[in-house]
């Protein structure tokens, strides 16, 4: 990715087929310090960005295919215009997805797909992957988003768009199960399973590494303290190297054989220590998202979005 020009401003277009995760982006992107506003019509694009003089943050605009004056061809001149300002750094990220896997997420909320109001939403999916294929070839950025989630796809975004916002580096920890494989997209990987494994005490057993009572138990382990501290140590020393070096994101990945208990405990452990020396930190718990465990009485916030 190209560094943004001195004095110019990053606008973000999202499009892409209906359920590929246009609005999760979005939302995200708002998230980062965009100015976010979806389903915008083109024509009102260039007298936003032209017209009414520079705004404060970086701006991201949803492009739907539902808006009255949509059209591939008006998308992508649009994009061009934008382009060719040298006041402006105009990116077109486009959402892609399986038309499968786009057929399954229609089938489990049993939406009318808005290309087909009064056909199969398979066909209207057809229809409208088509009528895309332009604005496809035309995208700077491309994310396919068929085995993403929404913490996947939030976390591939982090990377090639927190560093234009001011934003600190992002800093992400995960959590997970070896049996289920390591999740992609990881920098670092850390391997838990040499700590003592509280799934042994049928106390502990339904409980996670979010539990008081669990991480006392892994606590006790002589290793714990050292491993956590060396852990730290580490982190501290990489880190500002990777924001001098430029770098927007660094994940950390934490793994133990249920990825319940003990690669929990430590990736909130972690996450703590960075937090108190001031890092952005977001911690991920892939096998507790997945079991549907949240956050109970005693506990710290819930798996998947807590922040530092």
């Amino acid at each position: 990715m190209q560094d943004q020009p001195t004095g110019s401003q990053r606008v973000v277009l999202v499009t892409g087929p209906s359920g590929a995760g246009r609005s999760t982006a979005i939302n995200a992107l708002e998230d980062f310090g965009y100015e976010a506003i979806d389903n915008i019509p083109l024509s009102l694009i260039p007298r936003l960005l032209l017209e009414g003089g520079a705004l404060a943050r970086p701006v991201a605009l949803g492009i739907d295919i539902r808006n009255r004056d949509f059209s591939v061809q008006r998308l992508i001149d649009l994009h061009r215009k934008l382009s060719a300002e040298p006041t402006l750094e105009a990116q077109l990220l486009y959402l892609d997805c399986a038309p499968s896997v786009l057929a399954r997420r229609y089938s489990e909320t049993r939406r009318r797909h808005p290309m087909a109001p009064d056909e199969s939403y398979t066909q209207g999916i057809a229809r409208e992957l088509e009528l895309l294929e332009d604005a496809r070839t035309a995208a700077d950025i491309l994310i396919d988003t068929s085995e993403l989630s929404p913490h996947d796809l939030r976390a591939q975004m982090e990377g090639a768009f927190t560093d234009q916002t001011g934003q600190r580096l992002a800093v992400s920890l995960h959590s997970f199960s070896y049996k289920r494989g390591v999740p992609q997209g990881l920098d670092w990987v850390f391997d838990c399973r040499f700590l003592d494994n509280p799934h042994w005490q049928p106390e502990l057993r339904a409980l996670t590494g979010l539990d008081a009572a669990v991480t006392d138990h892994i606590a006790r382990d002589a290793r714990f303290a050292p491993f956590i501290a060396k852990l730290t140590d580490l982190a501290l020393f990489v880190l500002p190297a990777c924001k001098e070096e430029g770098k927007a994101h660094l994940s950390f990945g934490f793994g133990c054989t249920g990825g319940q208990h003990r690669s929990v405990a430590v990736a909130e452990m972690v996450t703590g220590a960075l937090a108190e020396h001031g890092w952005q930190v977001s911690t991920r718990h892939r096998e507790l998202e997945r079991r549907g465990l949240g956050a109970r009485s005693g506990q710290g916030e819930a798996s998947g979005g807590r922040q530092g």
